[in-house]
């Protein structure tokens, strides 16, 4: 394809890169050096985020967010530009409550008695959840939705969905990188790997592009020697950034969807 003028980026805070400064939109905890913006940057387009974190796939399509600060974003899809070349989509974390849950975990383990871990007690009520099949299907489907709702306000665009970048695996130690015990390390990983599969199951079903940044991130989550998500940050300002992609995970996913683009147009 020729080069890409118009980037557009729909997503959760695995897109939008709460804690990397500088900071692009406080409101969304989206950051200027997101994956999206060094793209963008790099191949010197103009770029239109739409990333806010705590997205959900019915953020981006159905209803407005309203986030845990009380700023309200309209539904993600409705800002896409209909001249769009590329859009990139990473979503669905939400859905399965995947950052919730190891925010929540962390401050139970951490401090249980904290505003924080009382007001994510609440967001998680139940706990980490265990995931059915059917969950994964929602997920899926939404996640699918998106491709097909992006396809129909940007006709001409190449739609990308970007998995989420790899936060644990068999490097983390329970306790010692992450504040939680083995058994909540456990029920996290399955729910790593439910959306990874959600994102799977979403680009077979929609023929969409799949960047499987879980599979780029292997060897560079918590407990490796360099990780590419930050650490769990106990301070209030900075713990929501917990557990999500650093700027070298964020600068990994734009090059490797800088070759991906260079690869040209997928054949269907």
């Amino acid at each position: 394809m020729a080069q890409p003028q118009l980037i557009a980026a729909l997503g959760s805070s695995y897109a939008a890169g709460p804690g990397i400064e500088p900071v692009d939109n406080a409101a969304a905890m989206r950051s200027a050096h997101n994956y999206a913006h060094l793209l963008a940057a790099r191949l010197d387009a103009r770029l239109v985020d739409l990333s806010v974190s705590g997205a959900t796939t019915e953020t981006i399509l159905d209803s407005a967010q309203t986030t845990m600060t009380g700023a309200r974003f309209a539904p993600q899809i409705d800002g896409l530009p209909a001249d769009t070349d590329i859009i990139t989509v990473t979503a669905g974390g939400n859905d399965l409550q995947f950052a919730g849950s190891m925010l929540a975990a962390a401050w139970h383990s951490h401090d249980p008695h904290s505003p924080w871990a009382q007001m994510l007690n609440e967001m998680v009520a139940n706990g980490i959840p265990t995931l059915t099949d059917a969950d994964v299907e929602r997920a899926a489907d939404g996640l699918a939705r998106i491709v097909s709702e992006s396809r129909r306000r940007a006709p001409q665009a190449r739609v990308i969905l970007v998995d989420y970048l790899t936060a644990l695996g068999d490097r983390t130690r329970p306790g010692v990188d992450v504040p939680f015990p083995a058994e909540d390390l456990v029920a996290l990983l399955r729910i790593q790997t439910a959306l990874r599969d959600a994102h799977r199951r979403a680009a077979e079903r929609s023929g969409a592009e799949l960047l499987a940044a879980s599979a780029l991130g292997e060897g560079h989550e918590l407990g490796a020697q360099e990780p590419w998500v930050f650490n769990f940050a106990p301070e209030p300002e900075r713990t929501a950034a917990s557990f999500h992609p650093n700027l070298a995970g964020m600068t990994a996913i734009a090059g490797t969807l800088a070759e991906l683009l260079d690869q040209g147009d997928r054949p269907q």
